[in-house]
């Protein structure tokens, strides 16, 4: 028998992250009646690097005003071979003006990043926020059920609950995965010489090390190392972990100091099978999980939700049922794709640099070297980095 409290809404979001919360804004700004559950989440003091097609649509959104106060821009991208080979790739620098842009993207801390999109989300009178987990999800051929504390109806439920999604369980969407030997260390650090706006990613043989400007002398940093060492880095006291990262930086920001705590993850890789099921498309983690290279993650996660906004706003300018089949189905061949693409190259990216094999390295230090010559594929490679 149904709740009294059940309220129904066109389009439920399951997820209170940036993922989430950018999913539920594009279905409220396109007209949909929508209900987030944004349960509790622990603190994060991660960043995320926007690239600029990220920053374009929080800026359709009417959100990156209040992000951009915070957020510091990418001018440059310098990625060094510190793999110590026999072969040795060039050092190579990517400049956001060799393909007409000022920047690659923005960095902010993921913090300030959901603190914006939640106050617009709280101004938008199509959107209710609740504070609240759901428990249960039940999906049939004419909507949806949620259990929560305060339980919904909805035509779509669009699932953006994070690696181990409820939702993508309850659908029985099964995983492709891949574990890595490797986890990663991730602070932010503060230093004495400027950032300039250029990231900078050493190619290590455990993976890469990785500085990314933040606002002021500031970058933040994610070190993938074995697991063992990563848990070795998070016990050192500060002071021995600033110089570790120092002297792993060879120095080029200067003297280091830790800001904050220092976060370990272990490394994986997991695309569901299948982005939809009946009246569930789900976005972000809950769909793909990428290695942190090259700032793939969370703006494939973005992507996700901007593609579903769109066929939500065409589907209630044709009158459709946007919850329905045809709707879904779209998505999925709208996004699959971008996903698929984007978790093989950086699979391969990341397993090229554990691999001591010498015609890998060969591999390796040709493509940087065709890279750094052949400025028209230089330029071919920035824009596809930098996604829609």
């Amino acid at each position: 028998m149904k709740n009294a409290e059940t309220q129904r809404f066109q389009v439920a979001v399951v997820g209170g992250g940036p993922a989430g919360l950018v999913a539920a804004l594009a279905a409220a700004k396109a007209g949909a009646k929508t209900v987030l559950y944004a349960g509790p989440r622990p603190a994060d003091n991660r960043t995320t690097a926007l690239l600029s097609g990220s920053v374009s649509a929080l800026e359709k959104l009417g959100v990156w005003h209040a992000c951009a106060p915070a957020a510091s821009p990418l001018r440059a991208i310098r990625l060094i071979d510190d793999l110590g080979g026999l072969v040795r790739a060039p050092e190579t620098i990517f400049r956001a003006e060799e393909i007409d842009l000022e920047a690659f993207g923005q960095n902010i801390e993921n913090r300030q990043l959901v603190a914006a999109l939640t106050a617009e989300a709280e101004r938008y009178a199509t959107l209710t926020i609740r504070a609240e987990a759901i428990t249960g999800l039940v999906l049939l051929h004419d909507g949806a059920t949620l259990d929560a504390p305060t339980p919904a109806e909805a035509d779509l439920v669009i699932g953006a609950d994070g690696r181990n999604s409820l939702c993508r369980e309850t659908a029985g969407i099964a995983l492709d995965r891949r574990e890595y030997p490797q986890a990663a260390v991730s602070c932010t650090l503060s230093h004495t010489r400027p950032h300039d706006g250029i990231s900078t990613e050493f190619h290590t043989r455990t993976g890469p090390f990785t500085l990314v400007p933040l606002s002021g002398e500031r970058s933040s940093l994610v070190w993938v190392v074995e697991p063992e060492r990563a848990q070795e880095l998070r016990a050192l006291p500060e002071p021995d972990f600033a110089r570790a990262v120092e002297r792993q930086a060879r120095s080029i920001l200067g003297k280091m100091t830790l800001e904050g705590d220092r976060i370990v993850f272990p490394l994986a890789s997991q695309t569901a099978r299948s982005l939809i099921a009946e009246r569930l498309v789900l976005v972000g983690e809950a769909a793909h999980i990428l290695p942190p290279i090259g700032a793939q993650g969370f703006n494939l996660g973005l992507r996700d939700a901007v593609a579903i906004g769109r066929l939500i706003a065409d589907a209630i300018a044709d009158g459709r049922d946007f919850g329905g089949d045809d709707v879904t189905k779209d998505y999925e061949r709208a996004r699959r794709s971008d996903v698929s693409s984007r978790a093989i190259a950086t699979d391969l990216l990341n397993r090229s640099l554990l691999y001591d094999f010498l015609p890998v390295q060969a591999a390796r230090g040709l493509g940087l070297t065709l890279v750094n010559r052949i400025a028209p594929l230089r330029r071919a490679l920035m824009r596809q980095g930098v996604g829609g």
